[in-house]
């Protein structure tokens, strides 16, 4: 009944913490400011700039430059200058803890912006409004007013702000144990800010998935969705961030029972946090590894940790870290046989869970509280405990506590001599441990939201069935009145129906004619990229590093191969992928064809500066035919100086992609096997640009020459390649 603490990454004022970004600001705005000698609206918005730019580094400045901005607000009578005054001073009074005189400040904003109707100036007052509830665990109002804000925030297009908001309605769901609504509000925020490739917000949210996954339960989607945090947060070079997804890895393997990766995980994040000198994330991660020694049984170095993430907790005032902390005690008491004191940690976390409704921490204390009598063998008083424990994490989906609490009942009826309960409540126990710790049933949990969607989709199905039959009825009984009336409206249905049938079977017929078309070219090209030669010959090479005992080598180029498989798979389903993505595949391929010394070659990938690979979007699998030919065709009796080029350009609005090698050149292949194999790529190719350009509305294009004609040696493809670009 361990508790593993975790941070959800928690997004309020939009308000940057870089020092240098602030200060470079602040001069900007004074410079202004001393060529702005005229006392209007412009030189209050300036005075405001600097006052709000200041507050988090230097509140002398922003109390003068304030004051400034509210003399002269008041003499001009400007309205929006108030409404900002007072919004500046909110948050300074927020910060000092005084609430009441935080939100009075917001409501004298709100006004002012509501007799101007200044809809971005209220939302932002709304906003406020929810972070304050927040702070102070009111949580209806929290939502009350995030979701004010959303409504406004809908109307004005920025989709920036429809994340924030998104993810502060997710924040207080998960804060009050609604982790499903949690969830979907993530999920929200996550698609928009893919769509405009944020990756600032794609690291946080797939972070606060992967925490609220791990408590439900669901390990597969919590470490997928930790991956891919962690590999955004080394994007941004965000260490702090990295040290929090490191912890929260280290929270699900160790609740998986892999304690030596999760020990590892967690001895990453604390380096980084005392580097950082962030007490909060070194107190978690305390915490933690005391939990990973609690269950490898090393109970005086679990104390050890967890008295330490107490006192540094408390030091901090960090409340669920605090309950997270004497549930851990109490825990370990119990294990050491102490189950008076174990009791009194566990009481002291229930209290505060109560005081801050942190209700899935409450669930792991009334279970705690039970197991104390239980182990004095006061089975009547457990029992109401365990039943409480039950039933709340029931409530909120919480696996490992329901499996706790079955286990618990089991114990308690079978000493009560009620043995239908106690063999009913076993039954659930194992069934739970099965759900927890099965590695079949673990994988079929990343399929709950499939099969959510599915059974959604069957009930609107069996609506629209209800609302037939409805209809259905009520046309017999017209039938009845009206014979004819009914005759002639069959008659006319069955024309229609004729009519519209014909139509859509001619549409289905050429809706089909040219999906087959497209599978046909896609496995043709399918099959050019995975010859049976070249995985022949790559798990050949492989196998020739085994018997070698080049087991490093063999490892990187087993990893290079699945990962080329893999790519490739996957992009062969896909209509469009990120240039980038296309050309990682076309590196791996290189990579592992240049892996043979004896075939070993020279090569480039060169991308212009004008082409964002993150941006654009091309058809997959057009460049790897080429450079297969390259590799297998040009470099006959030419064992030294192989060299393969590529370059992709923009020019004209036009992607061109060139593929160049200094082989014996396209004119020279005279074995009738090697012009085979070239044309095959180049009408494969062909065939699909065909089909591509209708899509596209592009032109696209294949190009092949030898080189002796520019005065060079070996063969040039030159592609056009049809493209979108993502700007979303």
């Amino acid at each position: 009944m361990k508790i593993i603490v975790s941070f959800l990454i928690i997004l309020f004022l939009s308000i940057s913490t870089n020092l240098f970004s602030q200060t470079t600001v602040i001069d900007s705005l004074k410079k202004e400011l001393s060529i702005h000698n005229e006392n209007d609206s412009t030189k209050v918005n300036l005075l405001y700039g600097v006052a709000f730019s200041s507050f988090q580094n230097d509140l002398e400045t922003t109390k003068l430059y304030l004051g400034k901005a509210e003399d002269l607000s008041n003499d001009l009578n400007y309205t929006k200058g108030k409404a900002k005054v007072l919004y500046l001073k909110g948050i300074l009074e927020s910060r000092k803890s005084n609430y009441k005189a935080s939100l009075d400040f917001f409501k004298g904003s709100l006004k002012h912006y509501e007799s101007i109707n200044d809809q971005s100036g209220i939302a932002a007052i709304y906003n406020a409004f929810g972070i304050t509830h927040f702070i102070q665990s009111e949580y209806d109002e929290a939502i009350l007013y995030y979701q004010k804000t959303f409504e406004i925030q809908k109307s004005q297009g920025k989709p920036i702000n429809l994340i924030n908001s998104l993810l502060n309605i997710g924040n207080v769901y998960s804060e009050t144990g609604r982790y499903n609504e949690a969830i979907l509000n993530y999920k929200k925020a996550l698609n928009i800010s893919i769509e405009i490739n944020d990756k600032v917000n794609i690291s946080s949210i797939n972070y606060n998935l992967s925490v609220l996954y791990k408590v439900q339960g669901n390990y597969p989607l919590a470490i997928e969705s930790a991956n891919k945090a962690l590999e955004f947060r080394k994007i941004i070079r965000d260490t702090l961030g990295t040290a929090h997804v490191l912890n929260n890895l280290g929270d699900i393997y160790t609740s998986i029972e892999k304690y030596d990766t999760a020990l590892d995980y967690q001895e990453q994040s604390l380096d980084y946090a005392l580097k950082k000198e962030n007490k909060s994330l070194v107190a978690t991660n305390y915490n933690n590894i005391g939990t990973i020694y609690l269950q490898k049984k090393a109970y005086p170095k679990a104390l050890k940790y967890y008295d330490k993430a107490l006192e540094m907790s408390q030091e901090v005032n960090n409340v669920k870290q605090i309950i997270g902390c004497f549930i851990n005690l109490g825990e370990i008491n119990l294990l050491l046989n102490r189950p008076a004191t174990a009791r009194e940690k566990y009481i002291k976390a229930k209290a505060i869970s109560e005081e801050t409704n942190k209700r899935d921490y409450l669930a792991y204390c009334f279970l705690g509280i039970s197991e104390s009598y239980i182990q004095e063998k006061k089975y009547e008083k457990a029992l109401p405990f365990t039943l409480n424990g039950k039933k709340l994490s029931e409530d909120l989906e919480l696996l490992e506590p329901q499996k706790k609490a079955s286990e618990l009942l089991s114990e308690i009826y079978k000493n009560t001599n009620n043995y239908q309960k106690a063999f009913e409540s076993f039954k659930q126990f194992k069934t739970l441990n099965d759900s927890l710790f099965n590695k079949d049933n673990i994988e079929k949990i990343t399929q709950l939201e499939y099969e959510y969607k599915y059974k959604e989709a069957l009930d609107s199905a069996s609506i629209r069935e209800l609302k037939l039959t409805k209809i259905v009825n009520t046309t017999s009984l017209d039938l009845k009145k009206s014979q004819r009336n009914l005759l002639l409206g069959i008659i006319g249905f069955l024309v229609m129906v004729l009519i519209l049938g014909t139509i859509i079977f001619i549409l289905r017929i050429r809706n089909e004619k040219s999906k087959s078309q497209n599978i046909e070219i896609e496995q043709k090209l399918l099959r050019s990229q995975m010859t049976p030669h070249f995985i022949f010959n790559s798990l050949s090479v492989l196998q020739g590093m085994i018997l070698n005992k080049e087991d490093k080598k063999a490892v990187f180029y087993l990893s290079k191969f699945s990962k080329l498989l893999r790519i490739i798979l996957e992009n062969s389903r896909d209509k469009i992928v990120l240039l980038g993505e296309e050309l990682e595949a076309v590196s791996n391929y290189l990579e592992l064809q240049n892996l043979e010394e004896c075939q070993a070659f020279q090569y480039t990938i060169l991308v212009d500066e004008t082409i964002d690979t993150m941006l654009f979007k091309v058809p997959p699998m057009l460049i790897q035919p080429f450079i297969e030919n390259a590799i297998e065709h040009a470099f006959k009796n030419q064992e030294d100086n192989r060299k393969i080029d590529i370059q992709l350009k923009y020019v004209h609005k036009e992607l061109i992609c060139t593929i160049t090698d200094n082989g014996i050149g396209i004119d020279s292949e005279k074995a009738p096997k090697n012009r085979h194999k070239k044309s095959l790529a180049t009408t494969i190719t062909s065939e699909r640009l065909k089909v591509l350009a209708k899509d596209f509305k592009m032109k696209g294009s294949i190009n092949i020459e030898d080189r002796k004609k520019y005065n060079a040696q070996g063969t040039i493809v030159t592609l056009v390649i049809p493209y979108k670009i993502d700007l979303a």
